[in-house]
């Protein structure tokens, strides 16, 4: 059947959600599985931080922006809940497009959750997360032998009494997903844990993209905030991202 037979007026049973991962934003960055998918979406309710190359891939679609952006207008997750389900019961294809992977910092258990109460079939097409994607654009590993060998990724916003994984002891490498406005408090809080102020600290702003930036700092300076970043912010700590002594430019 096609996707001309089966579109809003059709009383067919429920169609399928895919929560496919973007990436970091380079639309090649992608996995093929995702770009098929979004090749035959025929709607698609995408993060703000999904660029217009990525969706580029799917001109076919119906596209509706449900972009979380911090300290900016968004559509509560509630509505995106309400129109998924919505959307699902009118149409066979739809496409739930976050940024990175669905899996990690994406509300995926509560999109999971009101698709499955509906009954709707729901299939997660994993992506590659923006860690990932800065350790490779950086030639820093998040893990190194005999220097790192656990790495936590973390964000600032916890729920009430959930403790602050920058206080907690333990782990070779910090990661700071959405770092920009907090980074400063995060190197309080290690530096008060008795961190070095030494501590290498690598900071990637808009991954994978044209305006990507990637700058070093050591924690001490980290604790003076990150003003100069405008985009998506990913800050990373630890021994395992000073310098390599045999790399060019390092």
């Amino acid at each position: 059947m096609s996707i001309a037979e089966t579109g809003a007026g059709s009383q067919a049973t429920h169609g399928k959600v895919w929560l496919i991962g973007a990436g970091p934003g380079a639309p090649d960055l992608i996995t093929v599985r995702g770009a098929r998918i979004l090749a035959e979406a025929e709607v698609v309710l995408h993060d703000a931080l999904v660029t217009d190359d990525m969706l580029a891939l799917c001109p076919q679609a119906e596209k509706i922006s449900v972009g979380k952006r911090s300290g900016r207008r968004s559509v509560a997750q509630v509505e995106i809940n309400r129109q998924l389900v919505e959307y699902a019961k009118r149409y066979r294809r739809v496409v739930r497009l976050k940024g990175g992977d669905p899996m990690i910092f994406g509300r995926a258990d509560e999109e999971l959750r009101a698709l499955e109460a509906e009954g709707i079939e729901v299939e997660i097409v994993p992506g590659i997360t923006a860690a990932l994607a800065a350790a490779a654009s950086t030639r820093q590993p998040l893990t190194k032998r005999g220097i790192a060998r656990s790495v936590a990724f973390f964000t600032s916003s916890t729920a009430p009494n959930q403790p602050d994984i920058a206080t907690l002891p333990g782990c070779d490498t910090l990661i700071q997903y959405m770092g920009g406005k907090e980074a400063a408090t995060t190197a309080q809080k290690l530096l008060e844990q008795g961190r070095s102020p030494d501590l290498p600290v690598m900071v990637v702003e808009n991954i994978s993209r044209p305006d990507e930036r990637a700058a070093r700092y050591r924690l001490a300076d980290l604790e003076q905030g990150l003003a100069q970043c405008h985009g998506p912010v990913l800050v990373m700590i630890g021994e395992a991202f000073a310098p390599r002594e045999d790399a060019a430019g390092s």
